[in-house]
């Protein structure tokens, strides 16, 4: 990892302030300098050219039993919006965001089969696009999070396992074609800088979020920092090994954790212990959403499937609480969404067997159960930093 300069720094410090006024506005310079445990001189800085900027405002002062009033400071809604997209296997999400990150409008399409080439998606998203920003020349970027491995700095997609892209420069397309700067990620980071955002009580934590849809895998915080690994490739849990000659993974390999504990393995759990259900015949998305109602319901095969899946779930959440040591491990994604706690419930016998005990004892496991799209939040907030990186830089020279 090469050295952090003094740009690296003040970038950060400069995001810490905005998370902190985002998570608790309105908020002071004093109550971010003892949250973040930042100088005065720098928040104040920060905050003054935040101000200029247009990013903050400042708000009616707050009333105190002593000394003079504290003026308080947040995210200026009018500064523009940010558009967060997230690109699923089966489904698109697009969000609008304003400056404040609250969401405006947003919109899902199901696409299970019909995205099969790059220009699909570009058909489809700019369809999107156009229902949720009546008037682009308010939208200042967008956030795109696309699966598989990313080139963030390129905007190159570098690989789509599950639709066999490679090198496609998806950036430069989407970017030429909407005239917006656009920011290309996938859901594993998208996913962790929106945890970043929302907790920045985290922000010296070391954890991992993981996502648990059709693709599997999870992001990881080292210190309260995304840790994106040499390539951007760090969090590719779902391709590290759980079975040796298991079941074959879409990415080549086989024994993967996606293969089964992602929407296809849990299709093949249901098969493998009711042969011939009907479920099996709905398509992915469809027979989980069945598992997860006759889960719900008590039905004995959802049960059996469950905890079939969730001693491998269990397995492969043991190997990241061995390797990474995280202080906790959050779940989120749709399967997980859709099976709730009885997925989770399952995989801990199995972490708890097979996790060292030293770094069991440290860490926590829960589920997301925050509202709204966190990819598409990730995405924008992406977008946004990715922007204010940038005016940043030119207005430092």
């Amino acid at each position: 990892m090469a050295p952090r300069t003094a740009a690296d720094i003040r970038r950060s410090n400069l995001f810490q302030v905005l998370r902190r006024v985002f998570a608790a506005a309105p908020t002071s310079r004093h109550e971010i300098v003892a949250e973040s445990g930042l100088s005065m001189a720098t928040v104040a800085s920060i905050a003054t050219e935040l101000l200029a900027a247009g990013v903050l405002l400042e708000v009616a002062p707050a009333t105190r039993s002593k000394g003079r009033p504290l003026t308080r400071l947040a995210l200026d809604p009018a500064y523009g919006s940010f558009v967060g997209v997230d690109v699923a296997e089966t489904y698109l999400h697009v969000a609008r965001y304003d400056a404040s990150l609250t969401e405006v409008a947003s919109t899902r399409r199901e696409v299970d089969g019909e995205v099969r080439t790059p220009e699909d998606l570009e058909r489809h998203l700019t369809d999107l696009l156009a229902q949720v920003t009546a008037d682009r020349s308010t939208v200042r970027a967008v956030g795109i999070s696309v699966p598989g491995l990313v080139d963030d700095e390129s905007g190159v997609s570098v690989y789509a396992p599950n639709w066999d892209w490679r090198g496609v420069p998806l950036r430069a397309r989407l970017s030429g074609r909407w005239q917006l700067p656009v920011h290309l990620d996938n859901p594993l980071k998208a996913l962790m800088v929106s945890e970043l955002w929302h907790d920045p009580d985290a922000a010296e934590a070391n954890w991992a979020v993981v996502n648990l849809g059709t693709g599997v895998g999870a992001a990881i915080a080292v210190a309260g920092e995304l840790y994106r690994g040499a390539s951007n490739s760090a969090g590719e849990w779902g391709h590290t090994t759980v079975a040796v000659g298991g079941r074959e993974c879409r990415c080549g390999g086989t024994g993967c954790v996606e293969a089964y504990i992602g929407a296809p393995g849990l299709v093949a759990f249901i098969e493998q212990v009711a042969p011939g259900h009907p479920w099996t015949t709905l398509g992915e998305t469809a027979a989980v959403q069945a598992l997860a109602e006759a889960l719900a319901a008590g039905d004995d095969v959802a049960r059996q499937v469950v905890a079939a899946a969730g001693a491998y779930l269990g397995a492969g959440l043991a190997n990241l609480v061995n390797t990474v040591n995280p202080e906790r491990i959050v779940l989120a994604g749709w399967v997980s969404d859709l099976l709730g706690d009885a997925l989770l419930e399952a995989a801990r016998p199995g972490v708890e067997h097979q996790a060292l005990a030293r770094p069991l004892q440290s860490v926590t496991m829960s589920r997301l159960t925050r509202p709204g799209n966190a990819v598409a939040f990730g995405a924008a907030t992406f977008a946004l930093e990715a922007s204010l990186s940038q005016a940043h830089t030119e207005g430092s020279r």
